[in-house]
């Protein structure tokens, strides 16, 4: 971002747009520290010149980008009216987003800022919000229905979100627990072998659901709702024969689920009850010809009233950005040789467990 005390005249065939920032925004909430947020726009959009002067924000470039970034600066302003300041990661995302309405990949319902301003659970003076446009609409999916399946790869917040929305129900008294589930699948790891009790094995295999629960409630809290079965985590196993009524249920890690672990899960589903599947159908660890119960549900249950499936992909992504790019280049990978993760379809590893 270039700053001048004259604005830049537009070439023949191009456009140039102008836009004022209201006195009560700094101008450095809408350009950032060391003007980082606006290199960001320039970046997005290398064939546009910007300038700025006082609070007069002008671009001059092809009519199409020029538009863009426009609605860029209009949906900054309406993120930062909430209060909520501007990241360079959310205004990264605010241009992906208007790109994708612009060329039709996506359908444009809902507006950068309507994605980045929606509040799903404040705790301890952090707010949890969807950051990408399929992020907010699994959120809304598991409002509006009773089973919801998060399909995607790692760091796509599919349970972490299902853990916000969960807490929230229950602080809301939508219903009166939370239940947090996982196949007790080890990934070329034997639960066996480590020592301890049943109980010790099996506790840091579900510790990602605990983190995640220390993240959203205060952790002085959660031994006592735990003793009082307010909050429920066990591993899958545990669920068959039980009927759960006025629950939130999460079942994580649901691609190494068979078919039948599936179909168990499925029909514990009682009275004013919720429940979210969350899983990565590319990172299946069940033994060599074990069908996981992930994959074949989408087969069975889609098209079926009040189920939906949110299916997420490495854009939403939103832990390290390198984390995306790792996702695509196994993509990449695995369409070119014909493999699962890198490895050989049916090779096994060590462990006797499928190479996925």
């Amino acid at each position: 971002m270039t700053q001048t005390p004259t604005a830049h005249t537009p070439a023949q065939g191009q456009a140039r747009v102008q836009f004022t920032v209201p006195a009560q925004h700094p101008m450095v909430t809408v350009l950032g520290s060391g003007d980082a947020l606006l290199r960001v726009i320039e970046k997005a959009f290398p064939g546009a010149d910007i300038h700025v002067r006082g609070n007069e924000i002008s671009a001059v470039g092809d009519a199409t980008d020029v538009a863009l970034i426009s609605r860029v600066f209009d949906e900054m302003m309406l993120v930062l009216r909430t209060g909520q300041p501007m990241t360079e990661d959310a205004v990264e995302r605010s241009i992906a987003m208007l790109k994708a309405s612009e060329s039709g990949e996506s359908d444009g319902q809902e507006t950068p800022a309507q994605v980045l301003t929606q509040n799903i659970l404040s705790s301890r003076g952090r707010t949890i919000r969807p950051k990408t446009l399929n992020q907010k609409r699994y959120v809304d999916a598991i409002d509006k229905h009773t089973i919801v399946f998060g399909i995607g790869p790692a760091g796509t917040g599919k349970t972490y979100l299902a853990m916000a929305k969960a807490v929230q129900a229950l602080q809301s008294k939508q219903v009166n627990r939370i239940i947090l589930t996982r196949p007790a699948v080890e990934a070329g790891e034997r639960l066996g072998f480590l020592p301890g009790t049943l109980y010790e094995k099996i506790d840091p295999y579900l510790r990602p659901l605990y983190d995640a629960l220390h993240d959203m409630l205060d952790p002085d809290s959660i031994p006592r709702l735990m003793a009082a079965g307010t909050i429920e985590v066990a591993p899958l196993a545990y669920m068959r024969g039980r009927t759960l009524n006025d629950a939130f249920i999460i079942l994580d890690e649901a691609q190494n689920t068979s078919p039948e672990q599936m179909k168990m899960f499925l029909t514990r589903l009682g009275f004013d009850s919720k429940i979210v599947i969350t899983g990565d159908v590319t990172q299946v660890d069940l033994p060599d010809g074990t069908k996981s119960g992930l994959r074949q549900v989408q087969d069975i249950l889609e098209g079926v009233d009040d189920v939906h499936f949110s299916r997420l992909s490495s854009h939403d992504v939103v832990r390290h950005k390198l984390v995306g790019r790792i996702v695509d280049a196994y993509e990449k990978y695995d369409s070119r040789h014909g493999t699962e993760n890198g490895t050989h379809k049916g090779s096994r590893n060590r462990s006797g467990h499928k190479g996925k």
